[in-house]
């Protein structure tokens, strides 16, 4: 099966097809994502509506050059993704009303997907896929959360952010040093210049047992020690340094936990800030201390994509799983509230 994938729940414009006759990392036939960061950047963070009037200027030109990079016509297509949710009503609204055109021309059918679920199976895109049951930490923009997969499409939530997501925390932070937008990969870029130990910020909620997290305070603790310090560019470094090893340290910790509580020994990392080279590193060692290991997607299908939502769909699609007409979108939608693939057809 075929499936084009469709993302505009944001400010990334993300289109894919792929493949599922085509064993692992095959299957991706082509994916291209343009990304609105110059649009935004000369006000600091995503403005909506400007967000949702690009996607519906970059969105077909993308459909037509992924699929020429796929080397396939529209009719070649079997099925059409896109992401329902959760995201920006305008952005959307974009995606969803496209894909369901496309869908209707063609004769095809269409399914929604849960944009957090496609970032939590972009890893069994790649090579040796790990198999539920699994530990998933999904840190992608205002997400957050540690996930018991005990089936695709059967989750149970662990723990969550009280408040900041990571990435949130990352660009924040990144903003409050006076770094450009989008703050979060100029600070993990600054951070490698920094001295490890030059400063030591508070692990949050690690001395507490539980399973969620919160980053505020850490942001206030940064704020607090850039504003007393010399404010060099060393320092700079030093506390970017401080504060992603705060983050790192957080994460693993509550990763390490999540995995003791559901009995298992495999971690799945997916979302934008999975994409960092210090948590990989570290979580990998974690899981490797316990005879496990961890999956992450290629750092290209870290940020928000076509190919997850392609990919996620497609599975969907061959359990049976349709969307009627109706252009529907869920900007708020909770994953615990999916159908594992086995009961997809009694939709």
């Amino acid at each position: 099966m075929r499936v084009l994938g469709i993302e505009t729940s944001c400010d990334e414009t993300g289109v894919a097809v792929y493949d599922t006759a085509l064993p692992g990392p095959a299957g991706l036939r082509a994916h291209a994502v343009y990304s609105q960061i110059a649009l935004h950047a000369e006000y600091g963070g995503v403005v909506p509506e400007l967000a949702s009037r690009d996607h519906v200027r970059k969105l077909l030109p993308l459909v037509r050059q992924t699929l020429a990079e796929a080397g396939l016509a529209t009719s070649d297509i079997d099925g059409v993704a896109y992401t329902a949710g959760p995201g920006l009503v305008g952005a959307l609204l974009v995606g969803a009303g496209t894909a369901r055109a496309l869908a209707w021309a063609l004769d095809v059918p269409a399914v929604g997907v849960h944009h957090m679920e496609g970032h939590l199976l972009a890893p069994l895109m790649e090579e040796d896929p790990p198999e539920p049951p699994f530990v998933a930490l999904l840190v992608s923009g205002g997400h957050t959360q540690l996930v018991a997969v005990e089936a695709i499409g059967r989750y149970r939530l662990l723990g969550e952010t009280l408040d900041d997501a990571a990435g949130e925390a990352f660009d924040k932070t990144a903003k409050l040093m006076g770094l450009p937008y989008p703050g979060g990969p100029q600070l993990a870029a600054l951070a490698e210049k920094g001295t490890p130990g030059a400063f030591r910020f508070a692990r949050p909620m690690t001395d507490r047992p539980g399973l969620d997290f919160s980053f505020s305070g850490l942001k206030t603790q940064v704020l607090l020690g850039w504003q007393q310090s010399d404010q060099s560019e060393q320092t700079r470094a030093d506390i970017a340094r401080g504060f992603e090893d705060a983050v790192v340290d957080t994460l693993a910790i509550k990763c390490e936990r999540a995995l003791d509580a559901a009995g298992s020994d495999t971690l799945v990392i997916a979302g934008g800030v999975g994409a960092n080279k210090r948590l990989r590193a570290k979580l990998q060692a974690m899981c490797a201390k316990r005879g496990g290991r961890a999956c992450f997607p290629r750092p290209s299908l870290c940020t928000d994509n076509g190919a997850m939502i392609a990919f996620a769909g497609a599975l969907r699609l061959e359990a049976g799983q349709r969307e009627g007409a109706a252009v529907n979108v869920t900007p708020r939608w909770d994953m615990a509230g999916l159908p594992p693939l086995a009961a997809a057809r009694d939709w």
